[in-house]
């Protein structure tokens, strides 16, 4: 196993750990924009306010894309695993 190796796996586990991070992060960070937004408008400061609508957004988006996800990981996963003789020897 070359560094290249070592290097071409660290590249595609980092664009596979983004690419299942993101139907998560871009929900939760879209509604606390706009609750942030709305509770500047308002001056109310609930903590609730914000916490609720962020739990449902990604409750939401992991029922949406957790099919795709766990797909994703599995074939990344398997991929990796048919890659391990030929980095070996």
């Amino acid at each position: 196993m070359t560094d290249s190796d070592v290097i071409e796996i660290a590249l595609q586990t980092m664009l596979v750990a983004v690419k299942l991070s993101a139907p998560i992060l871009v929900p939760a960070l879209v509604v606390g924009f706009v609750i942030s937004l709305f509770q500047s408008m308002t001056q109310i400061q609930e903590v609730t306010l914000a916490f609720v609508p962020k739990v449902l957004a990604v409750g939401i988006s992991l029922l949406i894309s957790g099919n795709w996800m766990l797909h994703t990981l599995t074939d990344y996963t398997h991929d990796l695993f048919q890659r391990v003789p030929g980095l070996l020897g």
